[in-house]
This record gives structure tokens, sequence and C-alpha cells, in this order.
């Protein structure tokens, strides 16, 4: 970790970040879990894959990592996550997600430059408007997330996604995981 926040001990993790400004934290970990767990056409595991991918564009490790296991939790592999990160056209993603993924890709890297053939791509694939917009909701919570953590110096992730047990891939399953890691961590929700 990064000694930005003095304040934070030298160990710190999300979880200290949210203790250390609740206040200003509550309304991001309750709109988090809607984006995440409410009514979407794309799947949980979709948007934890999403989630997963845009946080390694943004190289947050800690995100990365956390959220990799909060897509193996959902059925993704791992695997499937590394090889994305390589390569979109090649990684084992099913083709109709693939102009997603690209659409949040170049938002993420270059977001002045989306056009109407980028939208038109996911709508081609099947997808809706509104799964275009959980999508972009997606990848703009992850941006988001990815710089408040490399920002308080948050910049590394310990567990092996591949190695957690059971029981922790069970409490990613919860349809409030966001909103209960924030109650957890002091956040008056």
């Amino acid at each position: 970790m990064k000694r930005l926040f003095p304040s934070l001990p030298e160990d710190a993790t999300l979880g200290s970040v949210y203790r250390a400004f609740p206040e200003k934290l509550a309304p991001l970990a309750e709109y988090t879990n809607r984006v995440m767990r409410g009514q979407s056409d794309l799947s949980v595991a979709e948007r934890e894959l999403i989630g997963a991918f845009i946080s390694g564009l943004n190289a947050c490790a800690f995100c990365h990592g956390a959220h990799t296991i909060f897509a193996r939790a959902y059925g993704v592999a791992p695997e499937t996550i590394d090889a994305l990160m390589q390569d979109l056209e090649t990684a084992p993603v099913i083709a109709k997600l693939k102009p997603v993924l690209a659409y949040v890709r170049k938002l993420t890297l270059t977001p002045s430059r989306m056009t109407e053939e980028d939208a038109n791509a996911v709508y081609a694939a099947g997808w809706s408007e509104s799964a275009l917009f959980d999508a972009i909701q997606v990848c703009g919570v992850f941006s988001l997330a990815n710089r408040f953590v490399e920002g308080t110096g948050i910049n590394e992730y310990h567990m092996d996604p591949k190695a957690v047990d059971e029981a922790m891939l069970d409490e990613c399953r919860s349809d409030t995981s966001y909103t209960d890691f924030g109650r957890e961590n002091g956040l008056d929700m």
C-alpha cells in the first residue's frame, strides 16, 4: 500500500477507506448495489465480468482481483478474465457480449471518441438501449471506484481468485453484497 493518506492504517483496505469517509461513500455503495445487483438485461455475471475488465484496463489491482472473485462466484472462470485482458477478440466470451465489452473498453480508454457505430454494434448483437446503459453504468461505477481506491493508496490485492473457498463465493452471491460491505464498514444505509 502507498501511504497517500497518513490517517489510514499501514495495511489499509477498501473497508478502511469506507470507515474513514462513511458519509461520502454510503450513496456510492447504494448506487453500486443497484447497478450490480438490480434488474438488468445484463446478468450479474456479465456485470461482474465488465467490472473486472474495466478494473484491469484501469490497472486497479485491488478491484480487478476482487471482482474477478465476484465474477467467479457467478460462473465466470478467472482464466476467462485473464484471456479478456490479453485479447477481447479471442477471449472465450460469448460473441453477443463482445460488442458490449468493446464499447466499455473504448469508453474507458478514449471516452471522447464514442460513435454511433459503437452503439450500433451493441444493438446489432441483440442488446437493448437499457442493456447498453447498464453497461455504461458498470463502466462508470468501476472507473470511479478504481480512482478512489488507487487515489487513497489501496493498490494491492492479496487473494488469489482461483483459490477462494465456497463460503466466500456465497457471500459474493448476495443480492445486497455491496450495501452489506458498506454496513460492515461503518456506512449508515
